[in-house]
């Protein structure tokens, strides 16, 4: 029988060579993060998909057109934020209504909503309704794939008002990847129901016909809430700031205030596309603007 002592220890300790000790060591992997994001709203599967994130340079080109340099570097620098840069995220939303499986939103590419949907466990071929908020590019492009639909078995839906005003400008994305759904393309106006649970909610502004979208089951709802605001900070926080991407940027502001106003008052949770991952919260009153809370537990318990 060996007996173990300190002293035996150390030594063998002492033993080990170098080289043994530095292949212990575990490699650095850098920053990471996962794809997907689930939890429960009664019956339903929520999920929210990173379909892609990037580093944009000089945000103030972007957000805050109206406000000088002061005004956005005060915001950004009680909020902890770069003022030379921003991340951008990419978030469509994937809801299993145990009847159906609809997808908000598609990404800018097949490519990139098609792993992000693996990652989740799902298929594009068990997607049964794409609907889509507006038809900016990062929300259409990954209707198709190398010209193919990619998802293969799956209807479509969209606002009216939304449909016919980027029909009459003739975008090439919209003529590439929306046009040739048409006939498979349910329109929506305001109010109307997409699939039990599933309301179509009119919020203009940001696009001619930019719509959200409902979600209610057993007595549960939440907000699929598209680009009605662009950021947490320099758009949510501050709804009359101007965004570069609104369309109609007076009416933009407006539609913020009421829905961010709605969102505080009804306590509802919401998914914004461009909020930081996984790009579910809540709205807070703050003054004269809005805080965004960032879910932790209270939709998984």
């Amino acid at each position: 029988m060996t007996t173990l002592t300190r002293r035996s220890i150390l030594a063998s300790a002492a033993a080990i060579p170098l080289a043994q000790a530095a292949r212990a060591s575990a490699p650095m992997l850098g920053a990471a993060e996962p794809r997907f994001h689930r939890v429960t709203l009664g019956d339903m599967d929520v999920t929210t998909l990173l379909a892609d994130t990037r580093i944009v340079p000089n945000p103030h080109t972007i957000f805050g057109l109206n406000v000088d340099d002061a005004a956005f570097s005060e915001a950004s620098e009680a909020a902890n934020l770069p003022t030379d840069t921003s991340r951008f995220f990419f978030a469509p939303t994937i809801v299993n209504t145990g009847a159906s499986l609809v997808l908000f939103d598609t990404g800018t590419n097949g490519a990139d909503i098609v792993l992000a949907l693996a990652a989740a466990g799902y298929t594009p071929d068990q997607v049964d309704m794409v609907v889509i908020t507006h038809m900016h590019g990062d929300h259409i492009g990954g209707l198709m794939t190398d010209g193919t639909p990619t998802f293969p078995n799956a209807e479509y839906a969209a606002g009216t008002v939304e449909y016919e005003a980027w029909a009459a400008m003739d975008n090439d994305l919209f003529n590439a990847n929306v046009r040739p759904l048409a006939e498979k393309m349910t329109m929506l106006g305001d109010g109307d129901s997409v699939l039990p649970g599933i309301t179509a909610e009119a919020a203009f502004g940001h696009t001619p016909g930019h719509m959200t979208f409902a979600l209610e089951s057993s007595g549960k709802s939440l907000l699929v809430a598209g680009d009605f605001a662009n950021h947490y900070v320099w758009s949510l926080a501050r709804p009359d700031w101007e965004v570069k991407f609104d369309m109609d940027k007076s009416a933009a502001a407006k539609t913020r205030r009421r829905m961010l106003d709605r969102l505080a008052t009804e306590r509802m949770p919401f998914i914004g596309y461009h909020m930081p991952f996984p790009s579910l919260g809540y709205v807070e009153r703050d003054g004269d603007g809005y805080t965004y809370a960032p879910e932790s537990y209270q939709l998984s318990v």
